[in-house]
């Protein structure tokens, strides 16, 4: 027998609008403010403190706060249970309002606590970027259903993600989660990892989709990051700001539900100085009113508590009143919903005010079906996360992006054969994965070829440990003592050089000593030795352009796509050869 509804936003038969209104009609100020905050939170006891000296998750759903964005978790079992236990809780309080969990990306390979997680029970496909080296709209659909049935079998229904930047400075340390360097190709992939998410409109089988950063995070002064004070700011020599908008627009007209901003600051524009979260011009003049954007803005995480780029010399309500003015809904990785109640108690900020990004906060609720039904099945969710058929595609997608960019005659010529079983000398490839195709020896001089794997370089920033020394930044050049090593043994054994790229490295000095040379965007040993041998075939092309030295990067503007001086390997670059098998 089917309860009827206390009050018509519990009656699935009216519109979304009228759920809306009467709800809204029903909250008190502190459920009101509490619905315009999305801290972080501990997957585990809701009782547990959170991370960085956060309060609980009891404590915060008392603040009538209903968006969290998690971290990790050990299994999807985990998630689940922990998800529909926080559900419950939510339901204890007086409108029961369902939370919304949102998450980081989560499929790949980048494990940078404060822009994405290991895959984890999470089926593992390649970085955004190895998408944009296959160029297959097709498949960047594909992936993200799978990341959308994966999110919903565990209660996540808001994805942090895609990062439509386009990556214009080689230097920066997020270009791996972006889609490359091309505007039409960023704005081709992300019109369809949003459909994939979402559908052709948000639904109760639908995963949101908040697309960073906008007006684009590429430009990057030197190429340092805006999460830190010394990467604020943005700059465009070359002119290119509206350059950056194509793939923002694109996924506006695909419907995207959300759209984060990003921390830096323009400088040199028509455009405030200040934090985009700050900028009345960037979010209301051009999102909103340019662009026809009328969906939830949610700010990037921590802007009024530390992030807080050209209005630093206010205090923590001014920024809060001026983010709100310049037309953001909600406050990502803050948990004060209180000074905004005073500031409405005080007359500083009008209750019609939250009232705006409150129906747009509640309109997604509604969208997302979390009202009539927001728990998920915990005994299924181990075996719809991560289930073999998504595990292969994920592993093929990791093989099919291999870039081959150089492959010359003799022994390490790619595809290699195990018919004869070659003594290869490996480094950054694991002997027990090697030993089913060759025999490992180990050192150069006993082997028959080298095979060497290697992640692009970068310059160590802050302590260790800390969320700084997370981010690759800085020279993009080898340091002379590691090229040296390299070319020793490309020179005493013929030898196979892959790098990992999560930024474009310069690859001068070892290139021409390679006998083969292929580069990837998140593989595993499998999928890598699947190219090798030729069980898969390398059919990316590079995403981006390979600088031919330090001096060129520096020397280019920072928003111009395709703008280094003679790249050593240009954009579009790829060999290939047929699979074997």
């Amino acid at each position: 027998m089917t309860t009827a509804p206390r009050f018509p936003y519990q009656d699935p038969a009216l519109s979304v609008e009228q759920r809306t209104e009467d709800l809204l009609s029903r909250m008190t100020l502190e459920d009101k403010a509490g619905l315009m905050f999305q801290p972080m939170s501990v997957v585990g006891d809701l009782d547990e403190p959170g991370m960085f000296n956060m309060p609980s998750m009891r404590s915060l759903l008392d603040r009538r706060i209903n968006h969290f964005n998690i971290l990790w978790a050990k299994s999807a079992r985990e998630i689940a249970e922990w998800h529909n236990t926080v559900q419950r809780t939510a339901r204890e309080h007086p409108l029961g309002i369902p939370v919304t969990i949102s998450s980081d990306p989560r499929h790949s390979f980048t494990n940078n606590p404060a822009t994405a997680l290991l895959a984890g029970p999470f089926s593992q496909w390649p970085e955004a970027l190895g998408f944009a080296a296959i160029g297959s709209a097709e498949l960047a659909h594909r992936w993200a259903d799978v990341v959308r049935r994966e999110y919903l079998a565990v209660g996540i229904r808001v994805a942090l993600h895609p990062q439509i930047d386009l990556t214009t400075e080689p230097r920066w340390a997020r270009g791996s989660a972006t889609f490359g360097e091309d505007a039409k190709t960023t704005s081709e992939l992300a019109v369809a990892y949003v459909r994939g998410l979402q559908g052709e409109e948000v639904g109760p089988e639908s995963v949101s989709a908040m697309a960073k950063h906008f007006p684009g995070g590429g430009p990057q002064k030197d190429g340092e990051d805006p999460h830190f004070a010394y990467g604020r700011e943005q700059v465009y020599p070359g002119g290119k700001f509206d350059l950056h908008l194509e793939p923002f627009q694109a996924v506006i007209d695909a419907g995207v539900a959300q759209m984060m901003p990003y921390y830096g600051m323009p400088v040199g524009t028509e455009y405030e100085e200040v934090g985009f979260g700050f900028n009345k011009g960037v979010i209301t003049g051009l999102l909103r009113e340019r662009l026809g954007y009328d969906g939830i803005v949610c700010t990037d995480w921590g802007i009024l508590s530390n992030t807080c780029w050209g209005v630093e010399h206010l205090g923590y309500e001014e920024r809060m009143i001026k983010s709100l003015d310049a037309g953001v809904d909600q406050f990502g990785g803050e948990f004060r919903p209180q000074v905004l109640v005073d500031l409405v108690r005080a007359g500083r900020v009008e209750e019609g005010r939250l009232d705006v990004s409150l129906r747009r906060l509640l309109r997604e609720k509604f969208r997302l079906g979390l009202f009539d039904d927001p728990f998920v099945d915990a005994d299924r969710a181990d075996s719809l996360v991560g289930t073999p058929e998504a595990r292969a595609e994920g592993l093929a997608a990791q093989a099919a992006a291999h870039v081959l960019l150089k492959n010359d005659d003799g022994p390490a010529h790619l595809p290699l054969t195990a018919a004869d079983p070659l003594r290869v000398y490996a480094e950054g490839l694991s002997a027990s994965a090697l030993a089913t195709r060759a025999e490992p020896v180990d050192s150069p001089e006993q082997a028959d070829i080298a095979i060497l794997r290697l992640s692009a370089p970068f310059e160590e920033r802050g302590e260790p440990g800390t969320i700084e020394s997370f981010f690759h930044a800085g020279s993009l050049d080898f340091p002379t003592s590691e090229i040296t090593r390299i070319t020793t043994i490309c020179r005493t054994v013929p030898t196979i050089v892959d790098v990992y790229l999560d930024r474009p490295a310069i690859l001068t000095e070892i290139a021409p000593h390679a006998a083969a040379l292929t580069v990837n965007f998140g593989s595993t040993d499998e999928a890598f030795l699947q190219v090798l041998f030729g069980n898969a075939a390398p059919t990316g092309t590079l995403p981006f352009d390979l600088p031919s030295s330090m001096a060129a990067v520096e020397a280019s503007h920072p928003d111009t796509p395709f703008n280094t001086a003679d790249p050593l390997f240009s954009y579009g670059t790829g060999l290939t050869y047929p699979p074997t098998a």
